[in-house]
């Protein structure tokens, strides 16, 4: 029994050691800021780290991605936050007692105030060289375009943004997303290509945006690449890594569009068309368990619009294909 007794005491002995050292490693925490109404990334937002007692004990600002990222912490909980005028504030407790890295996406969602706020501290190093007026163009035809479903309005604002600021590639950038909404995806390809070119091919979102242009009309092989090079400059854009998953799902390359549609749930776990990208990688792979959980996901998000009343009919669809299988009898086959 004495011998019993040391032997364990010699074992757990032994799992401290290395329980103990592995605390000591440093951890990082980071991710993305998000603002909900239309998925853009919030630039400069300030966030703030506090440890368990709720001391603040840094402060970081948002990369032009959105990106954030603190290093050097214990293994502990944590807490972000979130101020941002106009938003509703965010608080966010992490806990990295048990794991090494970990990655969170966060929204910005619009506060119900009747007072509706510029998006704040959103400029980037780019756009400090970009005229004010350019600059309150861009956000007047933002709003027109995401918020208030006016493509028309929007586009005519970020021409004029364009015509203040030729070098501004994010305004081109933009002309090509309204020129998409209104249907008329020549135009949005020499767009994307201007925006491309201004920017002396630096700017991500132009690529990716041009791959997908690509993508619709065919093109699987080059749209790839141009997403890819998107991805390149910009690996934390989500919908790069949801077009990407789209291209290798249209070349039959299904693990690799697994793949890629996971990283984008990772990044932007609230974007419903992500789930329709996995729906259709687990359709192809009769995958029906996993195929449900994509769409009772997607049915969350978005429940009433006739994508979502399509997606209600064919979760029926699903159900009763997983029932029949389960109810058919075995094969006697191996």
């Amino acid at each position: 029994m004495i011998r019993l007794g040391f032997a364990m005491l010699l074992f757990l002995s032994c799992l401290m050691v290395p329980l103990s050292a592995n605390a000591q490693t440093p951890v990082a925490l980071g991710g993305n800021v998000y603002y909900e109404d239309d998925y853009s990334p919030a630039k400069n937002v300030v966030i703030s780290l506090s440890d368990v007692e709720q001391v603040q004990l840094t402060t970081q600002a948002t990369s032009d991605d959105g990106g954030f990222r603190f290093r050097g912490l214990m293994r502990s909980t944590y807490t972000v936050s979130i101020n941002a005028s106009g938003y509703e504030p965010i608080t966010l407790t992490v806990d990295l007692s048990f794991s090494s890295d970990k990655v969170v996406a966060i929204y910005l969602k619009r506060s119900s105030e009747k007072q509706v706020f510029p998006k704040a501290s959103t400029i980037s190093m780019h756009e400090l060289s970009i005229p004010a007026k350019a600059r309150e163009l861009m956000e007047s035809g933002k709003k027109k375009l995401y918020q208030d479903k006016d493509a028309g309005g929007g586009l005519a604002d970020f021409q004029q943004a364009l015509s203040v600021a030729p070098g501004y590639y994010e305004a081109h950038y933009q002309v090509a997303m309204a020129y998409l909404t209104l249907g008329n995806p020549e135009e949005a390809e020499k767009s994307l290509r201007k925006s491309v070119e201004v920017s002396g091919d630096k700017y991500g979102a132009a690529d990716v945006g041009l791959g997908t242009v690509m993508l619709d009309r065919g093109s699987f092989s080059e749209g790839e690449r141009t997403i890819r090079r998107g991805l390149q400059l910009n690996p934390n854009l989500w919908l790069g890594h949801y077009e990407l998953g789209r291209a290798l799902l249209n070349e039959k390359r299904i693990p690799e569009a697994q793949d890629s549609a996971e990283h984008a749930r990772l990044l932007a776990p609230r974007a419903p068309m992500i789930y329709r990208l996995l729906s259709n990688i687990h359709l192809q792979e009769k995958d029906y368990p996993a195929l449900l959980k994509d769409i009772d996901a997607y049915l969350t998000l978005d429940p009433d619009s006739p994508a979502g009343i399509r997606a209600k009919q064919l979760r029926e669809q699903v159900q009763q294909k997983i029932t029949s299988e389960h109810l058919a009898p075995a094969s006697s086959e191996p």
